[in-house]
């Protein structure tokens, strides 16, 4: 596997996985970490939730905090990873989910790259096993010719193993999950064998509690896990640090040559992300109609990302309302009817009537 940190790699990565990223700070919490660690855990507990929600430890390297938000929540899921249940993150989308998940498993098994994606097409193949079927023809039935799953790599290495968009998989493939989960053991009928699950496995379901998915969850599977449900950030601040220290580690990894840590801009697209989404203005003073569209922290950050793009690439570096109107537009108006009366009436109501907003005002209204 490529280290990111190894100068003979020439940093081609565009994007580290969790535990290359942040090796070092795994490392440093490894050495510091001396409480108990469940059977085939890297870190403790204690040092896992110290690992996402960050720190400084007594050597004085600092922890960067990787999901800013109730320090119960995280530890509720590193506590539930503990057991022998399974753990489903439940939000909107751009709550964080993948985020938390990649992190947990980063942190307690070394590797987050044990991924099942779930989509309309996911196959049971995915969540058990396949064949190699020119072995298969060959030589028949044998533990050669089959082809595991990341879920079977997960039981025999005792890791965990994470299933993305748990409720885009059909209903009955989701249901070869139930067994595995209570059984803690795959069978493979057509070798008369079967894989038991080594002590550390377990499982990290994410799904979407907005446009829910293709296919709910049947109740028996539902059981076998424990639901954390990640929300929204609070406050306006959390939600602004959470922006701020996402694009300025992306832009790090884009190089973009724009000042990604004090972009006035960021407090400006949350607050409309907010209003929008609540319902009213900041000051409770107006209501207001809410947009199809999520306007999560996830799309916030994209709208910066992108604006930084535009300044770096076409203008002076600085980020300014014309580089963000465009992206900002994008992700109000997902429904270029409903949507567009929504933001023409923000736009009219709120935007047009704050001084120092003009320039997003002009900007957003060039645009149409």
């Amino acid at each position: 596997m490529t280290d990111p940190t190894d100068p003979s790699t020439g940093d081609v990565l565009l994007r580290a996985h969790a535990e290359q990223q942040y090796a070092e700070e795994l490392a440093a919490l490894a050495r510091h970490d001396d409480r108990e660690r469940p059977p085939a855990w890297r870190l403790s507990p204690w040092a896992v939730t110290a690992y996402l929600l960050g720190g400084e430890l007594p050597d004085g390297t600092v922890i960067t905090p990787k999901y800013i938000g109730s320090r119960r929540l995280v530890e509720i899921a590193v506590a539930s990873l503990a057991t022998d249940r399974a753990l489903l993150l439940l939000g909107v989308p751009g709550t964080a989910k993948s985020w938390v998940g990649e992190h947990l498993a980063a942190a307690v098994s070394g590797t987050s790259t044990l991924v099942v994606q779930g989509t309309a097409g996911t196959a049971e193949e995915a969540l058990r096993y396949g064949w190699n079927y020119a072995r298969l023809l060959a030589e028949g039935p044998s533990r050669e010719a089959l082809v595991p799953s990341p879920v079977m790599r997960a039981m025999e290495t005792g890791s965990l193993v994470r299933v993305e968009e748990l409720t885009r998989i059909p209903a009955e493939v989701q249901d070869s999950l139930i067994s595995i989960l209570s059984e803690k053991s795959l069978p493979i009928p057509e070798l008369d064998d079967e894989v038991q699950a080594v002590r550390g496995f377990n499982v990290i379901a994410t799904a979407n509690n907005r446009d829910r998915g293709v296919n709910e969850l049947s109740s028996a599977l539902r059981r076998r896990f424990n639901t954390v449900v990640l929300p929204l950030p609070d406050s306006m601040d959390q939600e602004v640090e959470i922006v701020r220290g996402r694009v300025e580690a992306l832009g790090r990894a884009l190089r973009l040559p724009t000042d990604l840590t004090a972009l006035a801009e960021i407090e400006r697209v949350v607050t409309v992300f907010r209003e929008l989404r609540s319902g009213r203005t900041l000051d409770q003073r107006t209501t207001l109609k809410s947009p199809s569209a999520t306007l999560s922290t996830a799309e916030a950050i994209s709208v910066m990302v992108n604006g930084a793009s535009l300044a770096a690439h076409f203008g002076d570096g600085t980020v300014r309302a014309d580089d963000v109107a465009a992206s900002l537009v994008g992700a109000v108006v997902k429904d270029p009817v409903q949507d567009a009366v929504v933001w023409q009436e923000y736009l009219e109501t709120v935007v047009r009537d704050r001084r120092d907003w003009a320039d997003l005002y002009r900007a957003c209204r060039e645009l149409g």
